[in-house]
């Protein structure tokens, strides 16, 4: 079993040490170490019997682990990765996927990625590294996911379209095939993209537009 510490206590970790612990069920691949949490109140609390067991200042002390990163914002999740690399060259991060997801032999996905339970992956997709794909989606073919991409529950994404790095979808969104999602760009919850969203903005509604812009 490899060592594996989840960085973030928060719901969305708590998700992920019930998705370690599944897939546990199947293979005793993981040994879950605990939590690191920035969160000065949190520290050496047990979040659903695991330990908070430091900062992510803490990371060198942990050599042999693995690391993934359960902090759904995307652009917050980046600065995470890029400081536990800073701090520890050669780090080392774990790509968890629930043994309930049903996916082809014919997609990639880089390091770090966390797959949630009952989604579907089709065919000749790309999925980047440090991505989340939460409960019950779909990726239809030939989709891109870019580095740090974050997809909300029950986000359908079709046919040939490509998500930016950085982009969030909320709950709920679909997107028609073929469109493409901007860089750090957000798209409400519900939302349906008929149109591709540009980069660096916040957009919802049925179809979805832009109602705000950010640097």
């Amino acid at each position: 079993m490899k060592d594996l510490i989840i960085i973030g206590a928060s719901g969305f970790g708590r998700e992920v040490a019930w998705l370690v612990e599944r897939i546990n069920r199947q293979e005793q691949a993981w040994n879950l170490l605990g939590f690191m949490d920035d969160n000065d109140s949190m520290q050496h609390e047990s979040v659903d019997g695991y330990e908070v067991i430091g900062k992510t200042d803490d990371a060198d002390k942990y050599p042999d682990a693995y690391f993934v990163c359960a902090v759904g914002a995307s652009k917050i999740r980046e600065r995470i990765i890029e400081k536990i690399k800073s701090q520890r060259p050669g780090a080392k991060f774990a790509t968890l996927i629930d043994p309930s997801v049903e996916m082809s032999e014919l997609v990639s996905i880089g390091e770090g990625s966390i797959i949630c339970a009952h989604t579907i992956i089709t065919v000749n997709i790309e999925i980047g590294s440090h991505v989340i794909i939460n409960l019950d989606c779909t990726v239809g073919h030939d989709a891109v996911l870019e580095d740090f991409v974050t997809l909300y529950p029950s986000v359908n994404v079709s046919g040939a379209t490509r998500l930016c790095k950085g982009s969030e979808l909320g709950t709920g969104t679909q997107i028609i095939q073929g469109k493409a999602i901007g860089s750090n760009a957000i798209v409400g919850a519900g939302s349906v993209v008929v149109k591709d969203i540009p980069d660096n903005c916040t957009a919802v509604g049925i179809p979805a537009k832009p109602i705000k812009f950010s640097e």
